[in-house]
């Protein structure tokens, strides 16, 4: 088969980028391989699942920016799509005093990060928040979730599939060569084309 883009590994990532790029570039023909059986088969439907709320990055990096954006997204699309998760939020806990500073600089950064929701709470709150867990204060993280990304890698899959793109699984790649520069004016007008091959 001949695809103009062609995307190797089908965990979230990269079906993440796949669905993105033929909603952009609908005219194109597009492409996963991914050599398992199963799409996000490894560390995408094995992880935590935690949708992190941007506390921790520096303020004003990409990585700041992209976390908060990232996880008011990532709860539109599972609202959007009918997939389950869990806004439980999250307590980072100082249980001694030379910690506390660390707490209120990271409150602060959270802050500067527009991270939603977030404020320092007291001993009797923690424990009325969690009864097991003890400390001397505590920054309350609510926007913090979890969910099943192995579910949402497959829903960006089914989008990608709607959308006209082709899933190859159980399609390991085994080698990649650059193939002939394709003559001037070639239908698909890509100069360097790619042959990928797979052990079958």
């Amino acid at each position: 088969s001949s695809f103009d883009v062609v995307l190797v590994g089908a965990g979230i990532v990269g079906l993440a980028a796949a669905r993105e790029l033929i909603q952009r570039h609908p005219s194109l023909s597009f492409a996963v391989l991914e050599k398992e059986k199963e799409l996000a088969h490894h560390q995408s439907g094995h992880n935590s699942g935690v949708i992190h709320s941007g506390i921790y990055y520096t303020p004003g990096s990409l990585k700041a920016k992209l976390c908060v954006q990232g996880a008011a997204l990532c709860y539109q699309y599972c609202d959007q799509k009918g997939i389950p998760y869990k806004r439980c939020g999250k307590l980072i806990v100082a249980v001694e005093q030379d910690e506390i500073p660390r707490l209120r600089a990271l409150y602060e950064r959270g802050l500067q990060n527009n991270v939603p929701g977030l404020r320092l709470i007291g001993a009797k709150e923690i424990q009325a928040k969690e009864p097991f867990c003890r400390g001397l204060m505590a920054l309350d993280s609510p926007y913090t979730g979890i969910v099943d990304y192995k579910q949402v890698a497959q829903s960006y899959a089914e989008d990608f599939q709607e959308a006209g793109g082709t899933i190859f699984t159980d399609f390991e790649v085994t080698s990649m060569e650059m193939a002939k520069e394709s003559p001037p004016g070639s239908e698909d007008g890509l100069k360097y084309p790619v042959i990928v091959r797979n052990k079958k």
